[in-house]
């Protein structure tokens, strides 16, 4: 076959697909199912407003639209909407009230077998379950959704909003998500992006594990126990989301590697006092177990720990990150001293009381957030109220003039003078 002949036959298939794709109108006292069932793949199936009660199946290559205020109520049990193969696109509905089974992944929109080119954009879900789940799929398109879980569970009781595992080039744009379990829960899937989503009352926000070459950018995580929980996964770039007003963590990172945090806003990160037991707070940025990272032009504001690093938590970058009104800036657990600093630029410490004699920006002695004074302040937490007398002054004093009696820790040789600009606006 010529390319001539090939290029004439791809043409006609082309063509026919435009002829023969149909748009069907359908009513709700007409039977949906029969009617997802006769579509021809290209057809739109167009529901006319009203409600559609029951679980429906699409096994064609179509798209589902509601035309006006349209609703698929799946009556309490399982899928609203399964979805049997590629090339499927929803949009403009509203889906609610389907199953609460968990381990039986009741969900809004489900995909469970192999497909790829779903597009899931501008609908309202509502319901138990989970929102919406996608398996062992690529090219995904998830946009313009709200989805809404059941306040009136307890948070280990509700599914996810959007959960995606074992995908590959999924795009996660513009959602609104509040009163799931986790927002978005993404498991062994990568070459993906979650960008510019509202993450609110949750659990986690973004809850990634064992995921890979992934993109976290410009999204909103409010009122949550954790903002971003990323765990035992690596390349990924995280960069200008927001945290405000989480409980336990802004941003967890466990097993992290070979990945770049920057350009994130963390504010507020404070364990209620009703909640307080020993060992528990507020930490804008946790890292642990999680090496060879570059943590950079972040902001952390106000929060009980600024940020927090252990088990093995070493080799990486930081530096260029603003640290304010924090109580305990940095804690450390480790052998072995770090630099924050790189090619002579350092990191912000609001409680920083260096000069800067030569006017060059960046202080004239280094900063060590973490010395033996802090250790002795995390073992006995009441020993805060003598941080400013004479002792103690005296005693960082004598670590300054005898090095060998100050445990390792976090040493910042070139502190900044003033926050830099970390590129992050004013969010409401």
């Amino acid at each position: 076959m010529n390319i001539k002949t090939a290029f004439f036959i791809t043409a006609l298939c082309l063509l026919q697909t435009v002829v023969y794709a149909a748009v069907i109108e359908v009513k709700n006292s007409d039977n949906l199912q029969q009617k997802l069932d006769s579509a021809l793949a290209g057809d739109i199936v167009q529901l006319a407003p009203g409600e559609y009660n029951g679980n429906f199946a699409i096994r064609q290559s179509i798209t589902l639209a509601g035309q006006g205020n349209v609703t698929i109520n799946a009556l309490g049990k399982g899928h609203a909407l399964t979805l049997l193969t590629s090339d499927i696109k929803i949009n403009n509905l509203s889906i609610i009230n389907w199953g609460s089974d968990l381990t039986g992944q009741n969900a809004g929109i489900y995909v469970g077998q192999k497909s790829s080119n779903i597009v899931i954009e501008n609908n309202r879900l509502q319901g138990d379950g989970f929102g919406i789940w996608i398996e062992k799929s690529n090219q995904l398109l998830i946009t313009g959704n709200h989805i809404q879980g059941n306040p009136q569970l307890r948070s280990a009781d509700r599914g996810n909003g959007i959960q995606l595992s074992s995908v590959s080039n999924a795009r996660v744009i513009g959602n609104e998500i509040s009163f799931t379990r986790d927002g978005l829960y993404i498991i062994s899937s990568q070459d993906s992006e979650l960008r510019d989503n509202r993450i609110h009352d949750l659990r986690y926000g973004i809850h990634y594990m064992y995921s890979h070459h992934n993109k976290v950018l410009n999204n909103l995580a409010y009122h949550t126990r954790a903002g971003y929980a990323l765990m035992s996964s690596k390349n990924l770039l995280v960069s200008g989301n927001y945290n405000i007003d989480s409980e336990d963590y802004g941003m967890l990172m466990n097993f992290i590697t070979s990945s770049t945090i920057s350009h994130n806003h963390i504010k507020n990160v404070w364990t209620k006092p009703e909640n307080k037991v020993k060992g528990r707070e507020g930490k804008g940025l946790f890292v642990y177990n999680s090496a060879y990272n570059t943590i950079s032009y972040n902001t952390i504001d106000t929060a009980e720990i600024g940020i927090h690093l252990t088990a093995g938590s070493e080799n990486g970058k930081v530096f260029g990150n603003s640290f304010i009104n924090n109580p305990v800036q940095v804690k450390y657990v480790s052998n072995r001293e770090q630099e924050w600093s790189q090619n002579g630029r350092g990191n912000y410490w609001s409680n920083y009381l260096g000069w800067d004699l030569d006017n060059n920006g960046t202080g004239d002695t280094p900063f060590e957030p973490n010395d033996g004074i802090d250790k002795l302040v995390w073992q006995y937490p009441e020993a805060k109220v003598l941080l400013d007398s004479p002792a103690i002054l005296l005693l960082r004093w004598i670590q300054k003039q005898f090095p060998v009696l100050r445990p390792a820790g976090v040493k910042d040789s070139f502190p900044l003078m003033s926050p830099p600009d970390n590129g992050t606006k004013t969010v409401h």
